[in-house]
């Protein structure tokens, strides 16, 4: 799988074959092969979107891969906004039924993303995957970052600010969440176990 900002960007870089192989020793480029299965995501509110990701296949090992938009999660019926919304709100200090209240979502949903969420390994790495975007993007930043001694707020002030410096320096205009989803690779929550 391979985390993409949006569909219609993956479609202009397979086109133009500006996608790498992601398997070790391959120097292929990916290109376009299908589609993967339709489904429904729910975003904010009660507003659902159709996604249909692409599929590529490498032109030299013939691996193939999914091309998934940042705005959703893998394997999740939400989208990227409504799962950081809710670890957002979890890192301010709320609880998971008020969370669950405010998304207008099942308690043990929003319990299991909290979950998830808050191993101490993974939010490590999610704020390694913010520091290295932030890094490249605008390394002073970080003289900037308040710090928290809550470790799943750390992670999400990092991410956030990699994203409006993406949004600066390379003048996206992608959603915030969508751009933290980029960054992380997909992997807001750490996989299940």
């Amino acid at each position: 799988m391979i985390v993409v900002r949006t569909v219609e960007w993956a479609e202009r870089a397979l086109a133009a074959g500006e996608i790498d192989c992601p398997h070790p020793g391959c120097a292929g480029a990916l290109t376009r092969w299908g589609h993967g299965r339709r489904r429904r995501v729910r975003s904010l509110g009660a507003q659902a979107l159709e996604v249909r990701p692409r599929r590529a296949r490498c032109i030299c090992c013939g691996g193939t891969q999914i091309l998934l938009p940042a705005s959703v999660q893998p394997r999740l019926a939400d989208t990227t906004e409504v799962i950081g919304t809710a670890l957002a709100s979890k890192a301010a200090g709320q609880g998971h039924r008020r969370i669950a209240d405010e998304l207008q979502r099942s308690p043990s949903t929003v319990r299991r993303w909290l979950r998830r969420a808050m191993s101490d390994a993974h939010l490590q790495w999610l704020c390694q995957r913010g520091s290295a975007a932030l890094i490249r993007l605008d390394p002073d930043a970080f003289n900037r970052l308040p710090r928290a001694t809550n470790p799943l707020r750390d992670a999400l002030t990092v991410l956030a600010a990699a994203a409006h410096a993406a949004r600066r320096r390379l003048g996206l205009t992608d959603p915030l969440w969508t751009l933290i989803g980029l960054h992380a690779q997909g992997r807001l929550l750490a996989a299940p176990t």
